[in-house]
């Protein structure tokens, strides 16, 4: 048996409107080479300027990650030739980077919070991007200069499960706070996972694999469960695993080997003269920090203390935070707090899902779901009508035009309701006969014929109510 140890390296391009280290624009569906600049093609004589508002976003990333935060700002040279680095080096923060000893909070798979350690978060810039074609490799020097955070984890994962979960809490409070877009799929969030596998019990760690360039959470899982499985078996026959860098194969699902690693890298890396240090002005720090965006962990405790949802509806409304937004605007309408919730996560979510659209896509306005709510809780409306309604709603229909029009409005006046009543009643003798022998299905009858007589407009809950009063006393 084996205790398996994983680290996680993140790297996280920042939503900025220009690079790092240039002017020149960010936008990931550009054609090839038209977001480009001197700057960012290394031109001779050309110098970086740092990008205030990058440094801004990873300072809150580094808060929301209870960092230690440097306020002595420092940039690097790595060192190393390769065909997507226009430079021949890397602009990074190695010896000084801006954020260290961070901790971030997860679910551990079992339903228990576990704590993962953040040795060190620090700002970079991201490289070219490589098309490989059947004629040849191209290159898009659109991504080179992107402003990059890079997020170091401890090695305190044990689990595939743990590794999603970590992966998963750090994007959806990186998206929250909008320090980036966060998505997986463009590139803008990618994962370098390190695996190990250690006799179980034993302090000396085994010789570890890096998974490169992991691009879904899924895909993370997947990759770390066939590297368990992999490594299990080299170690079981007595054999050594061998330190390599690794791809994984969607395909196949398996991870492939790319290089092995024979030794260290030397990067010869060293203070870049281009970039003077600069010292952080505290005041300015705290005012970024207060006035970060309410994070995802408060934005649940919100939903629990103070509108009194459960455990459940808090989660899964904080899960996106699109859909969370649309919560808040429709509890601004509404004090029905759970009622809203349901018709948010059932009827609306369960709808984007089968027509699998996202909730930009639809024309449903918070302020109309929320009069829904209220017709529904006050008894112009049925529930059952309620869902016919919201189909109009969805499409973005006032509800008390669409209750109107299709003339469903509740018929919730006692009087009124005694007079169907009493016709129903007339018209169905052994209906009374039978409830008087202790038949109680009569009632249910009655209810039925006073519904379809009113067109299902009677108040259901009224009708029964009223409907026994008046047998009793035949």
């Amino acid at each position: 048996m084996y205790d398996v140890v994983i680290g996680i390296e993140i790297h996280c391009e920042l939503k900025t409107k220009t690079k790092m280290f240039s002017s020149a624009p960010i936008n990931f569906e550009a054609d090839p080479n038209t977001c480009v600049n001197e700057i960012d093609l290394a031109m001779p004589g050309t110098l970086p300027v740092v990008n205030k508002m990058a440094v801004s976003k990873a300072i809150e990333a580094c808060t929301a990650f209870n960092c230690d935060i440097d306020p002595l700002v420092k940039f690097d040279r790595k060192n190393y030739y390769y065909s997507d680095l226009p430079k021949g080096y890397q602009i990074t923060q190695q010896f000084h980077p801006i954020g260290r000893n961070g901790k971030i909070v997860i679910d551990d798979g079992n339903g228990n919070e576990k704590e993962i350690r953040i040795n060190r978060i620090h700002m970079e810039e991201d490289t070219a991007k490589q098309l490989h074609l059947s004629n040849g490799t191209y290159i898009d020097f659109n991504r080179a200069g992107t402003p990059l955070i890079e997020i170091v984890s401890e090695p305190d994962m044990t689990s595939a499960i743990e590794a999603q979960n970590y992966v998963d809490t750090l994007r959806n409070t990186l998206y929250y706070l909008g320090v980036s877009d966060c998505k997986m799929e463009e590139g803008s969030l990618r994962c370098d996972v390190n695996i190990s596998l250690k006799p179980q019990g034993s302090d000396v760690l085994g010789t570890k694999c890096e998974i490169k360039n992991l691009n879904s959470i899924s895909n993370v899982g997947r990759a770390i469960e066939y590297e368990i499985e992999r490594q299990s078996a080299i170690l079981d026959q007595g054999e050594k695993v061998e330190g390599c860098t690794r791809r994984f194969d969607e395909g196949m699902r398996e991870t492939v080997l790319m290089r092995k690693k024979e030794g260290v890298v030397d990067y010869k890396y060293f203070p870049d003269a281009n970039i003077v240090p600069i010292r952080l002005d505290d005041e300015w720090i705290k005012s970024i920090q207060s006035n970060m965006a309410e994070l995802p962990q408060k934005r649940e405790e919100r939903y629990l203390n103070e509108y009194q949802l459960s455990e459940y509806d808090a989660k899964q409304l904080v899960m996106n935070k699109e859909v969370s937004d649309f919560y808040d605007e429709v509890v601004r309408h509404t004090k029905l707090y759970k009622q809203a919730a349901n018709w948010v996560l059932v009827e609306l979510v369960g709808l984007l899902n089968k027509e699998n659209k996202k909730l930009i896509d639809c024309k449903i306005k918070a302020v109309d779901l929320a009069s829904l709510v209220e017709m529904i809780n006050d008894k112009t409306i049925s529930g059952k009508q309620g869902k016919e309604v919201f189909l109009d709603v969805y499409e973005g229909k006032d509800p008390k035009e669409v209750v109107k029009a299709k003339g469903m409005q509740q018929i919730s006046d006692e009087s009124s309701l005694l007079a169907l009543i009493n016709e129903v009643l007339d018209a169905n003798p052994q209906s009374i006969e039978d409830y008087k022998n202790g038949k109680d299905r009569a009632v249910g009858f009655l209810v039925g014929q006073v519904m379809k007589k009113s067109k299902g407009q009677a108040n259901p809950a009224m009708t029964n109510k009223l409907i026994v009063e008046e047998l009793q006393k035949k």
